[in-house]
C-alpha cells in the first residue's frame, strides 16, 4: 500500500533520568497462543512452531519506517508507543508487519516525528534502535514481527525490487544484515522481501515485474529466490514471505490490441500469484516459504468484479484463482500481508466480511496482517482513529472473531475471568524511574506474582508526594486520590499466573519522586 503523509509535531526534548530499581520480568519471545513457541517453519499449507504445533498469525501493519520519518507513524501523538502496542495486543493482534525503506537502514539515518514528551525513552534513538525497542516490547507480550521491505527509498514504492539508488546488491545485503541482527531473536520471524511488485506505470509493454518469464531483470520469482536464499544463508530459521505481481507478464494487459480473447489476467499490486503453482519459488532451506498476496476493497480501486451481478458470491472463485489455490491444494501457507478498507460503502463492508469468512476460523485458517493500525492511510484509514488511541469499532467488530491474541497481550477484551486467587502476600511491587525532565518524570511499577496460584483482579497501591500529578499511564488502569495512586489490572493482564509480571508505566507532572508504601493484592 502506498502510504500517505501526515503533518508531524515534535515536542520538547526529554532529559533521561536515572534508573532506580530492578529489571523487568518478561514473557519469552513467541510463547503465546496463536503464535507458538520458538522459530516457525511450514508444512504444506500450515505454519508450525518449534514444537510442531499449528500457529496462525492474525496481525496488523504499523507503517512509517518506510517514509521520510524513518520510524513508526503515530509516535507524534499523545499516546505513548507502548500503549499503542498494548492496545493492539489487547484487541487480539498477535503479529506486527513493519514496513521499512532501505533509507531507514543507512548509517546516520535519523527518526523524525517523535513526541519526546510522551516517548522520552525514544529520545535520540536511530530508526533501528527504535525498531529494536518495539521488537523487544512486542516480544515480551508474545507477539511476532514480520519485516517488510516496503520501498527501496523513502520517496515511494517501485514496480521492481531495485532502483538506481538501491540496486539489487544493496537490497540483498540489507536483508542479510537484518537477518544477522535478529538471528537470535525469535520474535522476528521473517522477511517480506519486497512490497507489491507490479506492472510499470501506464505502459502496456512488458517492463514491470513478471512471474516465470525468465528475464533476470524482471522475473520477481527468480529475484525472490536470490534474496530468500541469501537471507536463509545467514539465518536459516526465518520464514521467507513472497508477494505476487499484478500481471504475470509484467505488462499492464493486452487490452491495447482490442482483442478480448487474449487479455491478460491482472490483479492487485502484489496480489497475483496465479503462476506460482506452475513456477514455484525454490528455496535452499525446506519449509520456509510463505506466499503473501495483497487484497483490497473499492476504497483503493474499483475492480470489475465488484460490479458482477453475483457479487459477493463471485469472490471466492476470484480469490482461489489469484492465490487461494496455493492454500487449498496444500502447496504452501498463505499470509495475506495487506487488506483493508475505509468501510465507507456497503460493498466494502460485504467484501471484508466475506474475505474473513474465506480465510477461515481458528488456528487452521489462513494468516493475515490487516492494513493498517495507522489512521493516516489515505486509501483505507486504520483500526486506530485519528487520535491514535480510540478504535474504529466497526472494522474491529468484523475482524474480532478471527483474531487469536498473544498470551501476553490479551484475549477477548470483554471476557470475564474466573481466576483462582492467591493467598495474601504472594505478589511484590518494585519501581524504577526511567526518565526525568524539567517539571516531570516517567516511572515504571512492576507487579510480580511470586506465589503458586493465579492472582485474579490484582491491584497495586503506592504513595507519591503532594504536588505530583498523573499525566498518563499504560498497562494498567491508574487512578489518583490525594497522594494515593492505585493501579488495577487491564483486561489483557487482569490475571497474573505464577511467576508472571506486568510493568505499569506512567508519566507524572511535578518533581521526580520514588513511590513509598507499595503494596499489591
Amino acid at each position: 500500500m502506498q502510504t500517505s503523509k501526515a503533518a508531524l509535531t515534535a515536542l520538547a526534548a526529554v532529559v533521561a533520568g536515572a534508573a532506580v530499581a530492578v529489571a523487568l520480568t518478561t514473557t519469552p519471545a513467541g510463547a503465546a497462543t496463536g503464535t507458538g513457541t520458538g522459530y516457525l517453519h511450514t508444512s504444506g499449507n500450515k505454519i508450525l512452531d518449534s514444537t510442531g504445533a499449528t500457529v496462525r498469525l492474525t496481525g496488523i501493519n504499523w507503517f512509517g519506517m518506510e517514509t521520510d520519518n524513518r520510524t513508526f507513524h503515530g509516535l507524534w501523538s499523545s499516546n505513548p508507543w507502548k500503549s499503542q502496542v498494548d492496545k493492539m495486543a489487547s484487541l487480539g493482534y498477535n503479529t506486527l508487519r513493519v514496513p521499512y525503506s532501505n533509507d531507514a537502514l543507512k548509517p546516520g539515518a535519523t527518526a523524525t516525528g517523535v513526541n519526546d514528551y510522551v516517548n522520552p525513552d525514544l529520545v535520540g534513538l536511530s530508526p533501528m534502535q527504535i525498531l529494536d525497542k518495539v521488537v523487544d516490547y512486542a516480544g515480551s507480550k508474545g507477539m511476532r514481527i514480520i519485516l517488510d521491505r516496503h520501498r527501496p527509498t523513502a520517496a515511494g514504492q517501485s514496480p521492481l525490487w531495485y532502483v538506481s539508488a538501491t540496486p539489487e546488491s544493496t537490497w540483498i545485503n540489507d536483508w542479510k544484515s537484518l537477518a544477522q541482527h535478529y538471528a537470535n531473536n525469535p520474535t522476528v520471524i521473517g522477511a517480506d522481501l519486497h512490497n507489491e511488485p507490479h506492472a510499470e506505470g501506464t505502459n502496456p509493454a512488458a517492463t514491470g515485474a513478471c512471474w516465470g518469464c525468465g528475464d533476470q531483470t524482471r522475473d520477481w520469482r527468480l529475484a525472490a529466490e536470490r534474496a530468500g536464499n541469501a537471507v536463509l544463508g545467514v539465518n536459516p530459521n526465518w520464514l521467507i514471505f513472497v508477494e505476487g505481481v499484478s500481471c504475470p507478464s509484467g505488462g499492464l494487459s493486452n487490452i491495447w490490441d482490442n482483442d478480448p480473447s487474449n487479455d491478460e489476467d491482472c490483479g492487485w499490486w502484489g496480489g497475483n500469484l496465479s503462476k506460482a503453482g506452475q513456477y514455484p519459488v525454490r528455496l535452499d532451506v525446506a519449509n520456509r516459504l510463505v506466499y503473501s498476496p495483497h487484497e483490497y476493497a473499492t476504497s483503493v480501486y474499483h475492480q470489475t468484479w465488484f460490479d458482477a451481478p453475483d457479487y459477493p458470491a463471485n469472490m471466492p472463485a476470484i480469490w482461489d484463482k489469484y492465490w487461494g489455490y496455493l492454500y487449498r491444494q496444500n502447496i504452501a501457507p498463505i499470509m495475506l500481508g495487506e487488506f483493508g478498507t475505509t468501510l465507507a460503502s456497503n460493498v466494502d463492508k460485504i467484501w471484508l466480511q466475506e474475505l474473513m469468512k474465506y480465510m477461515g476460523t481458528g488456528v487452521n485458517g489462513m494468516s493475515f496482517t490487516y492494513w493498517s493500525w495507522n489512521p493516516n492511510s489515505g486509501d483505507t484509514g486504520g483500526i486506530a482513529n485519528d487520535d491514535w488511541t480510540t478504535i474504529n469499532q466497526a472494522k474491529q467488530d468484523i475482524l474480532q472473531p478471527y483474531l487469536i491474541p498473544p498470551a501476553g497481550g490479551g484475549g477477548n477484551p470483554t471476557a470475564s475471568p474466573t481466576p483462582t486467587v492467591n493467598p495474601p502476600g504472594q505478589c511484590t511491587v518494585t519501581y524504577k524511574q526511567t526518565n526525568a525532565w524539567q517539571g516531570g518524570f516517567q516511572g515504571e511499577v512492576t507487579v510480580k506474582n511470586t506465589g503458586t496460584g493465579t492472582i485474579g483482579n490484582w491491584t497495586a497501591v503506592w504513595t507519591l508526594p503532594s504536588g505530583v500529578t498523573l499525566n498518563n499511564a499504560w498497562n494498567a488502569v491508574v487512578t489518583v486520590s490525594g497522594t494515593t495512586w492505585t493501579a488495577k489490572g487491564p483486561d489483557w493482564a487482569r490475571n497474573l499466573a505464577p511467576g508472571a509480571s506486568v510493568a505499569i508505566g506512567f508519566t507524572a507532572n511535578g518533581p521526580a519522586a520514588t513511590p513509598t508504601n507499595p503494596t499489591c493484592s
